[in-house]
């Protein structure tokens, strides 16, 4: 994959996070004969005549170089790219938020987690504007959802990779993503944001013949299209090959390190640990734990097997007086809980207080805490047969 030269975003990234030349051409012509029929919803911004001045972005990742200097004319930046309060959403007479409160940072990737039911769906959608919440407060980019003219105010500014993806099945790929970026002011090279996530191939094939894989990159293109500030991402690498997930992962990690804000829900605990800079657990329409991946684990195990004849309770008293642990017996093996990373020094205070202690030990192993470990126990095992 050609990642551009050492320190440098791929060209297709700079054209995400605004350091190319903006689009300045004709909305590009559908071809009715090929299948290209879009019906926009009838809100879609539509593009300035010819010879009319473009608007100026003057903050964020979106920033061009015509834009004032910083601090000339330019707006602070908000606190947040994204600050709900109190929020509530019933369906009947089914509440499935509850007074929630969430704030992801600006410039960050908050990953939203939750099992299915959990209301983490609802929430974002909230936060998107495709849902009206019954009450509390969501602001976007230090605009208030709620407020007359937000929502035309912030289409421009925030990207949507919805569950499904939302895509028509009848235009070409290509077609879709061109005509995308063509109803914003400063677009993206969609060819090279397309090379970018290994669509080139399939520019010309229709999006009802696409692989779901292909269907769902092309979603998060379609997504950062605009080269929005904020951008929320419904599982974006749900269904995808390794090869493909790392490549999202890459664009993520880029986008971000240029500033831009990611609201991140996903399945895969895996991403969240590799992507989040925070994360936010909800369950039961509530976030019931937060912090950064690394604050949610909360350290390592090392597990020892008792040998023949020794009860694990005289294990867990030998170990018990060592700093810093804390034991627990289960199953008849003794766990020994480590904050932080385990390292090999507190792996030897381990050995050497079963030693000084004459008891020895059938088997010692260490097991590093993951997110999936804290999501289980903070959600339980049940399985959840709806989402919302």
């Amino acid at each position: 994959m050609d990642r551009g030269k050492q320190g440098e975003p791929h060209p297709a990234v700079r054209s995400v996070t605004g350091r190319a030349p903006a689009y300045s051409g004709p909305v590009p012509a559908l071809d009715p004969a090929a299948g290209d029929v879009l019906r926009p919803a009838q809100d879609t911004p539509t593009p300035a005549p010819a010879g009319a001045p473009a608007p100026v972005r003057t903050s964020g990742p979106l920033a061009g170089p015509s834009g004032p200097p910083a601090g000339v004319g330019s707006p602070a930046p908000p606190a947040a790219a994204l600050r709900v309060r109190g929020l509530r959403k019933a369906y009947g007479p089914r509440e499935v938020v509850r007074d929630l409160d969430l704030t992801a940072a600006a410039g960050r990737i908050t990953a939203v987690l939750g099992p299915n039911g959990a209301g983490k769906t609802t929430t974002v959608e909230c936060c998107e504007g495709l849902r009206r919440p019954d009450g509390g407060t969501v602001e976007v980019l230090g605009l208030d959802r709620a407020a007359p003219g937000a929502a035309a105010r912030l289409r421009e500014r925030v990207g949507v990779m919805l569950q499904d993806g939302g895509l028509p099945m009848a235009p070409r790929a290509g077609a879709v993503l061109d005509h995308v970026a063509a109803l914003h002011t400063d677009p993206v090279d969609t060819g090279g944001l397309l090379a970018r996530l290994g669509l080139t191939d399939v520019r010309g094939t229709p999006v009802r013949r696409l692989s779901g894989g292909q269907r769902q990159r092309l979603a998060l293109a379609v997504a950062v299209a605009g080269r929005p500030e904020l951008v929320f991402l419904d599982e974006p690498s749900a269904g995808l090959d390794p090869q493909s997930r790392l490549a999202v992962w890459d664009l993520l990690r880029e986008l971000r390190a240029a500033g831009t804000s990611i609201v991140l829900t996903t399945h895969l605990m895996t991403e969240a640990e590799e992507l989040a800079d925070h994360v936010v657990v909800i369950d039961d329409g509530r976030v019931i734990a937060e912090g950064t991946p690394a604050e949610l684990t909360g350290g390592s195990q090392v597990v020892v097997s008792p040998p023949p004849g020794t009860a694990p309770e005289d294990v867990r008293g030998a170990l018990e007086a060592l700093p810093g642990v804390e034991v627990a017996v289960a199953a008849g093996l003794v766990r020994v809980s480590v904050a932080g990373p385990l390292d090999a020094g507190a792996l030897s205070a381990v050995t050497a207080a079963l030693v000084a202690a004459g008891l020895g030990a059938a088997g010692v192993t260490v097991h590093r805490r993951t997110l999936e470990d804290t999501f289980l126990d903070l959600t339980g095992r049940r399985l959840r047969e709806e989402d919302r």
